[in-house]
């Protein structure tokens, strides 16, 4: 089974181009931030509070959208091994089963992220001028690409054999 249109695909395939920019953005606005820390407790002996918790937000946010785009590429944690080495129809029903783990996996992050962003959001930052809550946006959004990700490979059947390409 393969996708009936195109423009989805289009569509899903620059939603993965743009996250694995913005967490590869993260991720240079990560060591511009530890720079920062580096040169301003060093140099300027004047310690940033602000750097730390700045830092971990880019590397939260980084490491969610990674794992949303790993989903899409299906280069995630999944037995590959053990789903290679099984008979056609159980492997696509591993593949399948996968597909619906990382869904499920994704809909726990996007739901519990989101719960906890909102229930922290009026609480302050510490050490930085922002709300608490943004320290679940990673999980959150991360939760979401996931989801739609895997929910995209679970739907459009989208899968190489292996064995079939020898």
């Amino acid at each position: 089974m393969s996708d009936p249109t195109p423009a989805r695909r289009r569509a899903l395939d620059g939603l993965a181009a743009l996250t694995l920019g913005t967490a590869g953005a993260c991720l240079v606005g990560m060591a511009l931030v530890q720079a920062w820390q580096v040169f301003a407790r060093y140099v300027l002996n004047d310690s940033p509070g602000w750097t730390e918790p700045v830092a971990l937000l880019l590397m939260g946010l980084a490491v969610m959208l990674g794992a949303a785009v790993g989903v899409r590429r299906e280069s995630h944690f999944a037995f590959e091994g053990l789903r290679d080495a099984l008979p056609g129809p159980i492997r696509a029903a591993a593949t399948a089963l996968a597909r619906l783990i990382a869904l499920a996996a994704g809909l726990g992050l996007l739901g519990y992220g989101a719960w906890l962003m909102i229930d922290d959001w009026g609480v302050a930052m510490a050490g930085a001028p922002l709300p608490s809550g943004l320290k679940f946006l990673g999980l959150a959004v991360g939760g979401g690409l996931i989801s739609l990700f895997a929910l995209e490979r679970l739907l459009t059947g989208d899968f190489v054999d292996p064995q079939a390409e020898d």
